[in-house]
C-alpha cells in the first residue's frame, strides 16, 4: 500500500463553524492561503448552510470568491442539502473558479439527523444521492461523510452493520470518496480498524474512504493511526486542533493538522506539508483568536535531532 497521506484541511469550516466569535472575511481567506503555501492541496473552505442556523458560514460565497486559483488545489464546500448544491454551482458562476468538489453528509442516527439536518437516515440517504448525482452532472467532483459513524450523543452506538449499509446504499450513486466520520470523538482504534474494514469489503475499491475523527476523548490521533493501518490515505484535520459541531453536545475539536503531520511525518509517511509552516500559522491564527489553539505542537513545536 502507498505509504502517502492526502491531509483534508477542515479548519475553515469545520475548525471555525463552533466559535461564539464571528472570524472575519479576510481572516478565514488568509488562513486558508497561509494554509496552501504549507502544502495543503484539499481544503475544507465554507458551508453553504442558512446563516442562522451556522452565522459563522454566513460569508461562504465571499470566502470563495477571495480565495487563489491554484489549479493544485482543490476546493471543498459542504452541502446540507439541495440548496446547497445548487449554491456551490452558483459559486461557479460567471467564469469564477467556485469550488471544485461538493461534500454530503449523511448522519447515521434518526435523532442526531433530525436535529442537524432535519431527515431521518433513509430521509438523508436518499437526498444526498440525490444531491450527488445533481453535482456530479455539473462537472463536480461529489463525496459524502457518514457523520456519527462511531456513536451518537442522543442514541449512544451505532452498529456497525447500520454504517456498513449506508455505505453501501451511498456507494450507488458512486461518489468520489466516502468518509466515516467521529463527530463527537468517541471512537476508539480498534472501533476503527473493524469498521473501516466492514466498510471496505462493502463498497467498490473505486470509491476512496477517508477518515474524520476529533479528539473530544483524546483518541483522535490514535483513530488516525489506526484509519492509516486500515488502508485509508485520506484524513480530515484541521489547524490548531479547532472545531466541533454546532448540533453535538460538548463537542470539541477535530484532530490537530500539525499533530497529524508530525505522526505522519514521523512514522516515515509523506504528506507533502510542512510542519514548521503549520506551526507558524498556528501561532499566527491563535492571535486572531486572542487565545492559544489546542494542538499538542503548537505548544510543543516539532523535535529537532542534534547534529
Amino acid at each position: 500500500m502507498s505509504n502517502e497521506v492526502t491531509l483534508v484541511e477542515v479548519g475553515a469550516r469545520d475548525g471555525l463553524q463552533n466559535e461564539p466569535e464571528l472570524v472575519s472575511t479576510q481572516d478565514k481567506i488568509a488562513l486558508i492561503k497561509r494554509m496552501i503555501a504549507a502544502g495543503v492541496r484539499r481544503l475544507e473552505v465554507a458551508s453553504f448552510v442558512h446563516p442562522g442556523r451556522v452565522p459563522q458560514m454566513a460569508d461562504a460565497e465571499a470566502v470563495i470568491a477571495g480565495l487563489p486559483d491554484d489549479k493544485s488545489v482543490s476546493y471543498i464546500g459542504l452541502c446540507l442539502n439541495k440548496r446547497g448544491v445548487l449554491r456551490a454551482l452558483e459559486s461557479r458562476s460567471g467564469g469564477r473558479r467556485g469550488v471544485d468538489e461538493v461534500g454530503c453528509v449523511v448522519v447515521a442516527s434518526d435523532t442526531f439527523g433530525q436535529r442537524n439536518q432535519g431527515q431521518t437516515i433513509a430521509q438523508g440517504v436518499s437526498e444526498n444521492a440525490a444531491m450527488i448525482r445533481l453535482a456530479k452532472a455539473e462537472g463536480l467532483i461529489a463525496q459524502v461523510t457518514i457523520s456519527a459513524a462511531f456513536g451518537c450523543p442522543f442514541e449512544g452506538d451505532v452498529p456497525v452493520q447500520r454504517i456498513v449499509d449506508v455505505a453501501r446504499t451511498m456507494a450507488e450513486a458512486e461518489p468520489a470518496e466516502i468518509a466515516l466520520a467521529d463527530t463527537i470523538g468517541v471512537g476508539v482504534p480498534a472501533q476503527v480498524t473493524e469498521l473501516v474494514g466492514r466498510v471496505r469489503e462493502a463498497v467498490p475499491a473505486s470509491i476512496r474512504l477517508r477518515a474524520h475523527f476529533h479528539n473530544t476523548r483524546n483518541t483522535g490521533i490514535a483513530n488516525a493511526w489506526a484509519a492509516y493501518q486500515a488502508g485509508v490515505r485520506v484524513l480530515d484535520a484541521s489547524l490548531g486542533g479547532l472545531g466541533g459541531c454546532p448540533f453535538a453536545p460538548n463537542a470539541t475539536g477535530n484532530i490537530a493538522t500539525e499533530d497529524l503531520v508530525f505522526l505522519l511525518d514521523r512514522s516515515g509517511v509523506a504528506t507533502g506539508i510542512d510542519l514548521d509552516a503549520v506551526i507558524a500559522v498556528n501561532h499566527w491564527f491563535a492571535g486572531i483568536m486572542a487565545r492559544p489553539l489546542p494542538s499538542m505542537l503548537g505548544k510543543a513545536g516539532g523535535f529537532v535531532i542534534a547534529a
